[in-house]
């Protein structure tokens, strides 16, 4: 399974993601992580961000998604690519060749759980944007991309429940459980 968190920046998605990761362990899943790969990008982002910026960030996180999806059978996002092209739309507009790769890449991950906006973790980290103007409008603009390519999510509301539709998921999906015991 591949499953990813999505919304605008500074909304809590990361420690959503390292949370879930916790608990799909607890329910005995092998699970491999993937942070928010903007924060290493060599290019400007947020706001001043450039076509050069968000090529490496999609092409990166597309890249590091398939590196780990051989190492591990289940793989936790804090992003998604669309999450990333959003940034790109935001500030260049419908660019086809790239939406056209970032819809059919969305289409790769098992489940996206959309985080809801709210201003409470929008703090200087020295990386994301604190204008919340920027920031709800990036998620407006997720918005309008979830809707027009139709894209299929979860609203993420308590972890509980989250962690029941994946489990749910993986048994209608992947099957039961085989819970690996070393050494035997």
């Amino acid at each position: 399974m591949k499953i990813a968190f999505i919304g605008t920046h500074g909304i809590g998605k990361t420690t959503l993601a390292y949370e879930l990761c916790n608990e799909l362990k607890k329910q005995h899943l092998d699970v491999g992580f993937i942070d928010e790969i903007a924060r290493r990008c060599p290019f400007p982002i947020n706001e001043a961000t450039s076509l050069e910026a968000q090529t490496w960030i999609l092409a990166t996180t597309i890249a590091r998604e398939l590196e780990l999806n051989k190492i591990y059978p289940n793989i936790i996002c804090d992003r998604s690519v669309l999450d990333n092209y959003v940034y790109l739309y935001n500030k260049f507009g419908h660019i086809d060749e790239l939406h056209a790769l970032a819809k059919y890449w969305v289409r790769t991950y098992d489940l996206l759980f959309r985080v809801p906006f709210t201003r409470k973790y929008l703090h200087p980290d020295g990386v994301r944007s604190t204008d919340l103007e920027f920031q709800e409008t990036i998620d407006r603009k997720l918005e309008e991309l979830l809707k027009a390519d139709s894209i299929p999510y979860h609203n993420h509301e308590v972890m509980s429940a989250t962690v029941l539709t994946i489990m749910d998921y993986h048994r209608t999906h992947i099957g039961p459980l085989q819970i690996r015991i070393p050494g035997i």
